[in-house]
């Protein structure tokens, strides 16, 4: 059995509807979490797991609202003996590593305990039996992966935080779902340029999907600071895209 459970699927402004992005995938009883905004902790339980089944941590970059829960997290389980893995790159980890020691929270006294493992442009590791995990670096940050899970026959690829990238859509061709990347409809660049150079907005999405054979394809980390329609968004991916969308919401699960 193989789902994705979307925790928050805003921007770094969150909205009334929409938190910051992270979600759960899960696959035969391994859970990984993708980033870790604030509240991860009580949005795992709301959608029904336990968060100490939480093995594995994705990590794609070092901005706030990718990483700020993570203390938070780790604290709530201190008095449960266990591991969990963070992955991410060599920066994510060095700098996931200096937040949890702000907080002593590699401490003896603290019972679930961190391994952090780094993941290369193009390395692959095994986060579980069936469950491959390899990562292609970003143009937004110098800390940014984009994630792709290989789950024995099934390819999930996210792009964390990033401007249309041509080599991931090539990296992730065929894919059989890719989360990505669609924080406006294409007119709030032409109003608002500078967010360009980092994001993605929901036209040169539904090209490059469309170009690179997705089948399954669940746009997000949708603005909260500027006014826009999600139908306005639909509207512009299925301009260019004619495979499966999901517009995700909060505490939304995706049966795969």
């Amino acid at each position: 059995m193989t789902d994705i459970r979307f925790l928050g699927t805003g921007g770094a402004v969150p909205s009334a509807e929409r938190d910051n992005m992270s979600f759960l995938l899960n696959h035969d009883g391994v859970s990984v979490l993708v980033d870790c905004p604030g509240g991860a902790f009580v949005k795992i339980k709301a959608l029904g797991i336990d968060p100490r089944s939480i093995g594995h941590i994705a990590v794609t970059h070092v901005h706030p609202d990718h990483v700020y829960g993570l203390p938070a997290f780790i604290h709530s389980l201190m008095l449960d003996e266990g591991e969990v893995v963070l992955w991410g790159s060599a920066e994510t980890v060095a700098f996931c590593g200096r937040l949890l020691d702000l907080f002593n929270l590699r401490a003896k006294k603290i019972l679930r305990r961190i391994a952090f493992r780094v993941v290369e442009t193009g390395g692959r590791a095994d986060c579980a039996p069936g469950v491959g995990l390899s990562a292609l670096r970003m143009p937004h940050h110098s800390s940014s992966l984009a994630f792709r899970f290989d789950l024995e026959g099934k390819t999930i690829a996210y792009s964390g935080d990033t401007p249309a990238h041509p080599p991931f859509f090539a990296w992730v061709a065929g894919c059989d779902v890719l989360i990505h990347d669609c924080s406006v409809p294409s007119r709030c660049f032409r109003e608002f340029p500078a967010p360009a150079k980092m994001h993605t907005h929901a036209l040169d999405l539904g090209r490059l999907s469309e170009e690179a054979g997705v089948k399954l394809l669940v746009p997000g980390h949708f603005f909260g600071e500027v006014e826009y329609d999600m139908a306005e968004v639909e509207d512009e991916i299925r301009l260019g895209f004619g495979g499966r969308l999901v517009i995700p919401a909060d505490l939304m699960t995706i049966a795969l």
